[in-house]
């Protein structure tokens, strides 16, 4: 295979080639990381408004966006702000950090006089030719950002945590290479909320988090927290909405009843019933009998 490769003179970033070689990464989770990692300087965009214009669509979107939580390009933290209202904050990083490591450069970026902890340093990129007018900027760590296009509405504790993590105990009770402790079940309860909300069964859960275990297991709750962002499944489709019922009317028959129609129907199902009768009838004696009731309707009426 021919390659041809000339270095950017200007307008480039720097992107770790395990990033682009990842074997967990899907396309459009590396499409969303690296457009996000390409931003200019001071353009804050969150992730779901940078899938929009990378053209990822939703149910890509919450795939890829799970992958990078999964594999620690990308840290979420929810607040409640003075209004009441709930906002996230986002990491994005080109390289892989623990929990610990990215709140330590959420907090050295947003408190002075704080020294985040070390952090692992970015592969070191192969050695080009320097372009002839510019310079490449320094990668960074990680892009810190206030999320304004997604859903902030709820607060952290999911409604459905306390079944999950019922849920967790009994599907990992049986497996000593799952023993989680208290704390553990608490941290991923509102991961495990997720897939009940989304239809998922006891079963389901068991199925995914259980099967095809490695050995040995390092870290139960690491592998579970990666198997439930990983695995999640789609929401369930929105059901149609329901067909309007018809509004009430009188019958044309001439009994004085009030129906409320299934589809086009003007009379009732007697009337109906006794219309039909006089098409077939031959002798006209059922069209005399008709027209003997309605007389005697029409009398009851008036009195």
């Amino acid at each position: 295979m021919l390659k041809h490769v000339i270095a950017p003179a200007r307008s480039f970033t720097q992107i770790p080639n395990e990033i682009i070689r990842h074997p967990r990464l899907s396309l459009a989770a590396k499409g969303l990381l690296l457009f996000q990692l390409a931003l200019p300087p001071g353009v804050d965009l969150s992730l779901s408004e940078a899938a929009g214009r990378a053209g990822i669509k939703k149910t890509a979107f919450g795939r890829a966006k799970n992958e990078l939580r999964a594999e620690g390009y990308v840290h979420e933290w929810r607040r409640q702000t003075n209004g009441g209202r709930w906002a996230t904050t986002q990491l994005i990083s080109n390289v892989p950090l623990t929990a610990e490591e990215a709140r330590a450069v959420r907090d050295g970026a947003g408190e002075a006089g704080r020294a985040p902890v070390p952090v692992p340093p970015a592969p070191t990129p192969p050695t080009v030719d320097a372009p002839a007018i510019g310079a490449p900027t320094p990668p960074a760590v990680g892009r810190s950002q206030e999320k304004t296009g997604e859903n902030t509405s709820h607060p952290p504790h999911h409604p459905l945590a306390d079944r999950a993590a019922q849920a967790l105990t009994a599907v990992t009770r049986g497996e000593r290479r799952l023993r989680l402790s208290s704390r553990d079940v608490s941290a991923l309860a509102p991961l495990a909320a997720e897939w009940l909300q989304r239809g998922a069964t006891l079963m389901d859960l068991r199925e995914a988090l259980t099967a095809d275990l490695p050995q040995p297991v390092r870290s139960a709750r690491g592998l579970l927290r990666n198997r439930l962002l990983r695995k999640l499944p789609d929401p369930d489709p929105a059901p149609e909405p329901r067909p309007r019922p018809q509004p009430l009317r009188a019958c044309e028959g001439g009994c004085g009843r009030i129906i409320r129609p299934v589809a086009d129907e003007t009379a009732c199902r007697e009337c109906r019933r006794e219309s039909a009768a006089a098409v077939h009838d031959t002798s006209g004696a059922v069209a005399a009998t008709e027209r003997g009731m309605a007389a005697v309707r029409a009398a009851l009426r008036m009195a």
